[in-house]
This record gives structure tokens, sequence and C-alpha cells, in this order.
């Protein structure tokens, strides 16, 4: 599909209270998907990737990726093929860069193959400033310049090594980072750098195409840079944010749920957070099973204190998973504090989950108390993000009556034909184009 500068808007018409069942597997991580991507700009032979999700912000990264020159085509439902045979640091589509965040991740693979690249603003979720000093800061030790002047301008006749520690454990100045220290010569040691699934699925699909790293996983990755680049085959691993979507999808609708292929290696974090709220799964090989029967209680901490879920850098609770906890939240016994640290927006969308009938006080942009259970009822609301417009689908799904959610097309985004996913549990969904 193609990405215009006005995306369509879209809404979602949800029948709730139906039972769920079923098997479903996660579509590939959109936050490895991204910056692999990108990073298939670093040589200039054939890279083929698998299990990518066919979402807009894909959509929208591959035309600004072929804008630059890489030659574009899907070879299979999710099967894709980049050949990055010749690059030239094109003027990118201010509307694209606009639409998603992830632009800013052709930074470091853009100036490793032509030494310079003009970035338009990046956009993405409106949950907070998110700030590029830590992407800037990192290149710049590497031996790039940068201007600001409406647009980034990054320069670099040559990127050199060096001993970098990131101002904060940003993912995707981490794998800007990563990308061009595997084109600099020498050495580059990236200190307090993240280390999420995504990042780690990054690092992997750079040493398939010749470099070499260690440390993967760590908060210290040790990169040997200027090796030469090879082209390659590369599986983009399940996403976790999306597993626990489908966790929460089951609680909150009391239904039981398969999710195959759920990359469990990656969920203790995650596992344990839902845990506290008394949501179990179960295990088996690399399934996971969400059973209907759950106590849906509330774990206190020793005491009888209230327990708090919070969002830190990985291995810790994923801050992508809170709006989705933080709505399952609404249907246990007992309260809970959530504590998102990350993002000063995030938490709004609360006010939603309100009108439905949840028990939510905001303390704060960052502290949401949620008392429960509530039964929800459905309403007309509306996606502000990605991940709060997840939640209130789950919400509505749970909830009595017919909801209908506009601006939906923020869900998709991020998440591969949901609507389609989920009614093949059970669900009624429609999708309609937004009234006027």
């Amino acid at each position: 599909m193609e990405i215009s500068k006005q995306q369509e808007r879209i809404e979602y018409i949800v029948e709730g209270g139906r039972k769920l069942a079923g098997s479903i597997s996660p579509s590939g991580n959109k936050n490895a998907a991204l910056p692999i991507i990108a990073a298939s700009l670093l040589t200039d032979q054939i890279v083929e990737l698998s299990n990518v999700p066919r979402i807009s912000d894909v959509e929208a990264l591959l035309e600004l990726v072929s804008s630059v020159g890489a030659e574009i085509a899907w070879i299979g439902p999710n099967t894709l093929r980049i050949h990055a045979r010749v690059l030239a640091p094109n003027d990118l589509d201010p509307g694209l860069c606009a639409h998603i965040r992830a632009s800013i991740l052709l930074a470091g693979p853009m100036l490793a193959r032509c030494g310079e690249v003009t970035l338009p603003p990046p956009g993405g979720d409106v949950i907070g400033r998110r700030r590029l000093d830590t992407h800037f800061l990192a290149l710049r030790a590497l031996g790039a310049s940068i201007s600001v002047n409406g647009t980034y301008v990054f320069r670099a006749h040559n990127l050199t090594g060096a001993d970098v520690f990131l101002d904060e454990p940003s993912v995707t100045a981490t794998e800007n980072a990563l990308c061009a220290a595997v084109a600099a010569r020498g050495v580059t040691v990236l200190r307090n750098c993240a280390s999420e699934p995504h990042v780690q699925d990054l690092a992997h699909f750079l040493i398939a195409l010749g470099a070499q790293i260690e440390g993967i996983g760590t908060n210290c990755m040790t990169i040997h840079g200027g090796r030469p680049l090879r082209g390659t085959a590369h599986r983009i691993g399940p996403d976790h944010i999306e597993v626990a979507s489908f966790i929460s999808l089951a609680a909150v609708t009391r239904s039981e749920l398969r999710i195959r292929e759920a990359g469990v290696i990656h969920l203790r974090s995650t596992l344990m957070g839902f845990e506290r709220l008394g949501i179990r799964c179960r295990i088996e090989g690399d399934d996971l099973v969400v059973p209907a029967s759950q106590s849906l209680k509330i774990e206190p901490d020793f005491g009888g204190h209230v327990p708090k879920i919070e969002d830190q850098p990985w291995p810790a609770f994923p801050a992508d998973a809170m709006s989705i906890a933080l709505v399952a939240a609404t249907q246990c016994d007992g309260m809970v504090l959530m504590f998102e640290k990350m993002f000063e927006s995030r938490m709004f969308f609360t006010d939603k989950l309100i009108s439905m009938g949840a028990r939510i006080v905001l303390c704060d942009p960052h502290r949401a108390v949620v008392s429960g259970p509530t039964k929800l009822r459905a309403a007309r609301v509306e996606s502000p993000d990605i991940r709060a417009g997840i939640a209130m689908l789950i919400a509505a799904l749970g909830a009595d009556g017919t909801s209908r959610i506009n601006n939906a097309q923020q869900i998709e985004r991020g998440y591969e034909r949901i609507d389609e996913r989920i009614n093949a549990l059970g669900a009624r969904i429609t999708r309609v184009p937004a009234r006027a």
C-alpha cells in the first residue's frame, strides 16, 4: 500500500462482550523491522527479510528508502527484498518523515553509505517529548557533524570508532549508533545502550551482513567496524508487545487464547507484570497459553501495600506495554499504581477508559491508580496513539454494547490486519471509513 501524507482515517465498530477462542500468532516486531530495513542500506548487496509486518509505518519507511535509490520488492506476503545497489542523499519527503519517527533511523546508514543526509523532523506517536539529542551526540562522537535549522543535516567524511556513552538508553539512538559504528574504522564501545529484543534483532542482522559485534543483550556493546558487508536473509522476530496485547485481550474478554511462537525467551518481565494483576500464562514450548479461568486478583506487596507496575529500560517491564496492562487492570480485583516514567503524555488516554466505566485516578502525567474490577460499557472513543489505541480496542471487546473507535488508523501503524486476526478468534470488529 502507498502511504499518503494524509493517511486515510478509519473507524472500528466493535461489538463487545463476546467470548474469544483459538490461536493467534504475533506479527514480526515492528520495532525490529524498521531499523533493519534502514540498516539494509549499509550493503550494496541483496537483502531478504521475512516475517515483516505489512503496516503503514513499514510502508512509509519503504517509500523513504526507495526515494534514495534502493530497489524494493515484496516477494511474498511478508517477505521483502531490498537492494541498495546505488544510493543518493536525495531530499526526503517531509510528509512521510512526519508520519513516522523511524525516519530518523536513516541517519546512521545514510552517513555510512553517502557521507551525508538531510532529514526533516520525524513524527510518530504524540506521547510526550521524544528528544533526538542522544542520536546527535552519539553520531558526533563517531565523527559526524550535525546542523539543525528546520531540518537535520548530518555529514561525515570519515566515521571513526570511539568510546561512546549514551546519555540515555534510547532504543533508536542505540540503533543509529550501531549502524554507524559498523561502518566506522576501528573499534566502537557503546555504553549505556538499549538492549530490547528489537535492538538485539538488529545486531544479529548486522552480524549476518558481516559485522562483528560483542555484548548483544547487554548495555555495553563492542563493534569492530569497517568490515566488508554482504547480502543476507534474515527473519524478523516476534513482536513481544503484540504478545502482551493478546494476554490483555484474553484476560479482559475472559477467554482462553493460545499465542503461537510467542518468543517466550523475551517475556519474563512482561509475564511478571501481568502476574501482579492475577493474570497467569502457561508456557508450552514456544507457545503461550492464557487460560480463561483466571483469578484476576491483584497481588498486593508484602504488608498489604498497593503494588506498582512501572516501566524501565529493558529487561524491565516495557514502556509500550503500559497502556495494555492498564486496561487489563481495570478488570482485576484490587488496586494497582501504574507508573509510566518515560513519556509525559502517554497516560492521558485514561479519560477514555473512565468514560467507559473504569475507575482510574490520574495522579499526574506519569502515574495512574486503577481500582477494579469494573464493568465496562460501550462508548465512542478515539485512538490517540498505537498503544493507547490497542488498549481502547481491548476495552471495547470486553465492554457491554457496541463501541466506535475513531482514528483507528493509528492502531494499524503498529498492528497488521488486527481486525481480521481478532475476528478469526470470534470477535466482531467492522472496519469502516471515518465519518466526515
